[in-house]
């Protein structure tokens, strides 16, 4: 197959196509060097001027102040879910956990490895289909930090807000919606990211971290779970994944090009919105998430029972709409629409879903 389909996955995600272009054109040779990024040094001029230049776009794109840095690393969220309580929390100390998803509830569960997490709030009872409010959040007032998901990517809810967490420092998994609408750096004490959703390719994970946090890391920790050894290092203690750093960077640039976050927030609520008018006008479809707690990233919903849900799948892709099944542990439809997802893609699926209903309803 040659032709490209409509890739609604939910990670690792579509790429936007300007991007896969550059990428293609300089696999070969990068400019001015003569060589692949795939065969660089991480040492060599060449790429320590791309990993400067990507983090400057960042800091650009998302209005990150110089009183944070921006690292590079390795291990997906899945590292960070143990890395952050590693680092923030200190003898006696203890944290806060808000669960509103599986990856949300992976990440107390592994935080509790480490150390003492209180459960701050949930929704499981819930079926985990809202977020909760503030009223609902038993915060301490002297924890060492509040984790929360900003977007659940299996349940496809999204926090509107960020919670209020006072004084503590607010320390996000955002992997499934960073950079798909404007960010207040300055309520976070740390963000952090895997890039296989909205920045780039499987395999770097971005974390930006608040000094006063960063000076926290012991030095009992191994170098390598210690945020300060990549701090030091300029993300390059070990070899980074070079590649994709690369693509990131070319990533951060197209969404610079395509004008910054705002513009990235209003692309990303006309798709969604096209998808959730779908299902509120359907007798057929039934959407996970309640409204005021959907998701602009995964839209979650089902149909009447497994079988429609098989046939849907099957006949989308059969009509070029790629990888719309839903989480294994929850079933279901899935469309994963990321910041470079094209809106003809979702009006596609938008009228392939009113097709289905009128001969399958």
């Amino acid at each position: 197959m040659t032709d490209r389909v409509y890739n609604f996955a939910a990670g690792p995600a579509v790429l936007p196509i300007p991007v896969l272009e550059e990428a293609q054109r300089d696999l070969l040779s990068l400019p001015g060097v003569g060589i692949s990024v795939l065969e660089m040094s991480h040492r060599s001029p060449a790429i320590e001027d791309m990993m400067r230049a990507a983090e400057a776009d960042i800091r650009t794109l998302a209005g990150i102040p110089d009183n944070y840095r921006i690292l590079f690393l390795q291990g997906g969220a899945s590292l960070q879910f143990s890395m952050v309580p590693m680092n923030l929390l200190g003898p006696g100390q203890s944290a806060g956990h808000i669960v509103t998803g599986h990856f949300a509830r992976m990440a107390l569960q592994e935080a509790r490895s480490v150390g003492n997490i209180n459960l701050a709030g949930s929704t499981e009872d819930d079926g985990f289909n809202r977020i909760p409010g503030q009223s609902e959040l038993e915060l301490d007032p002297d924890a060492a930090y509040l984790h929360f998901t900003t977007n659940n990517t299996i349940f496809g809810t999204e926090w509107q807000e960020e919670p209020d967490s006072g004084d503590v420092p607010l320390v996000a998994d955002a992997s499934s919606n960073i950079f798909s609408k404007p960010i207040d750096i300055n309520r976070y004490g740390l963000v952090y990211a895997g890039a296989q959703k909205n920045l780039g390719a499987a395999g770097v994970t971005l974390v930006i971290i608040r000094d006063d946090l960063l000076e926290r890391s012991p030095d009992t920790l191994p170098a390598m779970l210690n945020y300060q050894t990549h701090a030091k290092g300029n993300s390059a203690y070990n070899t980074p994944p070079v590649f994709a750093v690369y693509i990131l960077g070319l990533v951060v640039k197209w969404l610079i090009a395509q004008g910054g976050l705002e513009a990235a927030q209003r692309r990303n609520r006309e798709k969604a919105g096209l998808l959730y008018d779908a299902i509120d006008s359907s007798e057929y479809f039934r959407g996970h998430a309640l409204p005021g707690h959907r998701s602009a990233m995964n839209v979650t919903f089902r149909l009447p029972d497994e079988d429609a849900e098989q046939r849907f799948v099957d006949e989308a892709a059969a009509q070029g709409l790629a990888e719309l099944k839903g989480h294994r542990s929850v079933g279901g439809i899935r469309a994963s629409i990321y910041n470079a997802f094209p809106v003809e893609g979702v009006e596609v699926l938008a009228s392939f879903m009113k097709e289905f209903e009128r001969t399958n309803g």
